[in-house]
């Protein structure tokens, strides 16, 4: 596997979309209500929304002659709020998450990142070193837990 690790341009924006609902209907949406799904696709939807985040995407150039979307993590705030972070099924436990992990670190000045992660996520973010600073909430049908990273 040959991966490499980038800023999202604004022409591969549709490929980020597909590749996060296609992950959220697989991982996420399972454990949501509907209003929580619908809430989801209504956000991936938001043009105004894509434009205002900055998105990192993993791409494996192992493939074909098109460089495979792999993951991708994006961030609010100038870098301290994750606001997705989704890797392809057939990526899943190759360093890929962490890698990406590492870019926001390196990009983050406050010493602090906070996500609101979904249950199935809360396990892996704990692994990257959040810990949570709150009970599980449900807003808008979504839920999540919030959660906080301080460097060391």
């Amino acid at each position: 596997m040959n991966l490499t690790y980038r800023k999202i341009t604004k022409s591969e924006l549709p490929q980020v979309v597909e590749l996060v609902l296609r992950v959220f209907d697989e991982f996420e949406a399972p454990e949501y209500p509907a209003e929580g799904v619908q809430t989801f696709h209504n956000i991936m939807a938001d043009e105004s929304f894509l434009n205002q985040i900055c998105i990192y995407g993993a791409f494996d150039e192992s493939a074909d002659t098109t460089a495979k979307l792999a993951g991708i993590i994006a961030t609010r705030n100038n870098g301290n709020h994750i606001t997705l972070f989704f890797v392809d099924k057939n990526y899943h436990r190759k360093g890929i998450g962490r890698n990406l992990f590492e870019l926001v670190k390196a990009d983050n000045i406050t010493g602090t990142i906070t996500v609101n992660s979904s249950p199935y996520a809360v396990e892996v973010y704990k692994h990257l070193g959040f810990t949570p600073t709150g009970p599980e909430e449900l807003k808008d049908g979504i839920r999540s837990t919030p959660m906080e990273y301080k460097k060391r």
